[in-house]
């Protein structure tokens, strides 16, 4: 089973199913200032791009992954990306009950705007009201305080710290070395109140 492409669409950014036409654009993105990348997979150059992009589709065609482009609606520009990753599947059951929020990164121009918490809204509402998901988790680097602090302003709940979880990323990784990961979620008896939260900072 796998998740079909879909595109979510809000007032400031639209979420469009990740294609290998969005190599350049996403290399642009990316090249923009690296600055923030510090815990976080953002290929710069155009072989690197087109191998991600490769990968994560992949990972979509296995029933593992939805990745998404983030188009910013104001000048119709491409931002960064995103996806559910970790899709969980059980028998008997045509959705997950669980996915997971991640594989998220924005240019520097597109960040400390409203684009980011209203793909998270966008991403939280088709798996809460379509998919009827039970959870969602997200997760990052345990040491991203940055990552840390905007999952816990929309209101994801920590879990907890595993261990040498995944590998280290970004440009304070090292290739062969392990992470701390921090576990946040979101219940789907919390959603509603997330939900609101989300939409009033957003201005409604």
């Amino acid at each position: 089973m796998r998740l079909e492409p879909t595109t979510l669409t809000g007032r400031h950014v639209q979420l469009e199913p990740l294609d290998p036409s969005h190599t350049d654009e996403l290399v642009a993105a990316a090249n923009r200032d690296r600055a923030t990348y510090t815990h976080t997979n953002v290929p710069h150059t155009h072989e690197a791009m087109a191998h991600y992009i490769d990968t994560l589709l992949a990972a979509a065609e296995a029933g593992t992954d939805l990745p998404f482009v983030q188009r910013r609606l104001a000048d119709g520009a491409l931002v960064g990306c995103t996806r559910y990753l970790n899709v969980l599947w059980w028998a008997g059951r045509p959705t997950p009950p669980e996915v997971e929020i991640g594989g998220t990164w924005l240019s520097a121009d597109a960040q400390r705007t409203p684009i980011n918490t209203e793909a998270k809204l966008l991403l939280l509402t088709y798996a809460f009201d379509t998919l009827h998901v039970f959870r969602v988790a997200i997760c990052t680097d345990a040491a991203n305080a940055r990552s840390r602090a905007a999952i816990e302003r929309i209101g994801g709940t920590l879990e907890g710290i595993l261990r040498n979880h995944r590998p280290s990323m970004g440009s304070e990784g090292s290739i062969g070395r392990a992470r701390d990961t921090a576990v946040y979620s979101i219940t789907d008896e919390e959603w509603p109140s997330v939900g609101a939260r989300l939409r009033e900072r957003l201005g409604g």
